[in-house]
């Protein structure tokens, strides 16, 4: 192992018996752990958030199959590479078996053009398809791939897988082994803890720990809390706001409020200030919570959401996190109502659907005559 590759490159599983976590896909009585034993692999889609061990995966299954097996990125590849994968599959003096396994990763990035183009080779059977990705694949990857794999979604990691990877790079070869690191188990699971189930970040953080300390006096790199918070400056959101869980948390910070918990409405803002989204979108989604989910229940709800709404986009951040948090709490807090939001929507389908006759007579706008000009006059 090259020891000038990044750590957590190094402590990626080579077998399924090395392979932290997914316990739901890859225990041995699983269809996943089965296909790969028994080196029956058919195409498969493996969704979940960074660090989780797509990659690794996809690295076990290189490291078991008999087909031949190749890789590439769909931020770099295009239609030309997915010819060339096919090509080499099909070359029976290269590859007897006519057949190979292609690990895709992003294949999310993949445009409907350049995905299609795998569709005649998956389906034949000439590639195996292993597509990583971090997007939903039921909305990124086309539903003709879909249709011809198996989607598998991972789970971010434990924080005892996490400090359990952590414990094992400090004595492995590949690892650190060959630093004479003095760090307490506390520490490690802090590490774990802030890592939100990204095994990389942790290892990240842990080897940039250990390259920057100075080495004491009796050659021993010792980590404290200290160096490790350092190390590892903030515990990873994972929140990507053109991506699913933009949706996700937006979903569940109005779930929230509607459902009366202002302290998720709160930590629901949190995240998504965090992740830089705009303050006044965050606004306009406690102002239609007012008018749809507190309603007549609380009228005052609106006037206080839509002022909220102005006085963000006056002043802007960090201070209108608190007035988007005095809004939350408002709205969350309040009684609920959806009687305006349910009348308005049975009438448009009344409208939209029915016969619903003329206006009666006696509540039009009647004509009347004065000074011998015809005028309308409003019955108010």
């Amino acid at each position: 192992m090259d020891l000038s590759k990044p750590l957590a490159y190094r402590m990626s599983p080579k077998t399924l018996d090395d392979y932290v976590g997914q316990e739901h896909i890859l225990g041995k009585d699983k269809i996943l752990y089965r296909t790969i034993k028994a080196d029956r692999l058919s195409s498969i889609i493996l969704w979940g958030p960074p660090g989780c061990g797509k990659t690794s995966l996809a690295r076990v299954i290189s490291n078991t199959t008999k087909y031949k097996f190749l890789k590439i990125n769909a931020v770099t590849s295009g239609v030309a590479d997915i010819k060339n994968a096919v090509e080499t599959a099909q070359n029976t003096l290269l590859n007897p078996s006519g057949r190979c396994i292609l690990f895709i990763d992003e294949i999310h990035r993949f445009n409907k053009l350049q995905q299609d183009a795998l569709l005649p080779y998956v389906e034949n059977g000439t590639v195996i398809l292993i597509g990583a990705t971090t997007e939903n694949p039921y909305f990124e990857v086309n539903k003709a791939l879909i249709s011809r794999s198996m989607v598998f979604h991972l789970n971010p990691l434990t924080e005892e897988d996490i400090f359990n990877v952590l414990k094992k790079s400090l004595t492995a070869e590949d690892g650190l082994k060959s630093y004479n690191i003095q760090i307490e188990d506390s520490t490690l699971r802090k590490i774990a803890e802030t890592s939100n189930g990204d095994v990389r970040t942790a290892l990240n953080g842990l080897e940039v720990a250990v390259l920057t300390t100075q080495m004491g006096e009796n050659g021993v790199i010792t980590i404290t809390d200290e160096i490790a918070k350092e190390c590892v400056k903030t515990r990873k959101a994972v929140f990507d706001k053109n991506g699913d869980s933009h949706y996700d948390n937006i979903s569940a910070f109005i779930k929230s409020m509607r459902g009366s918990d202002p302290d998720a409405a709160i930590f629901y803002l949190a995240r998504a200030l965090n992740a830089g989204e705009d303050p006044v979108f965050m606004a306009r989604r406690i102002v239609i919570c007012a008018a749809e989910d507190v309603g007549m229940a609380n009228p005052n709800a609106l006037v206080v959401a839509t002022s909220a709404m102005q006085a963000v986009t006056a002043v802007g951040m960090p201070e209108a996190r608190i007035i988007l948090a005095e809004a939350t709490v408002y709205v969350a807090t309040s009684k609920k109502s959806n009687c305006a939001y349910l009348a308005i929507e049975k009438a448009l389908q009344d409208v939209a659907n029915k016969d619903t006759g003329t206006i009666p007579m006696h509540i039009r706008n009647a004509p009347a005559e004065r000074n011998g000009k015809r005028r309308l006059w409003s019955r108010v």
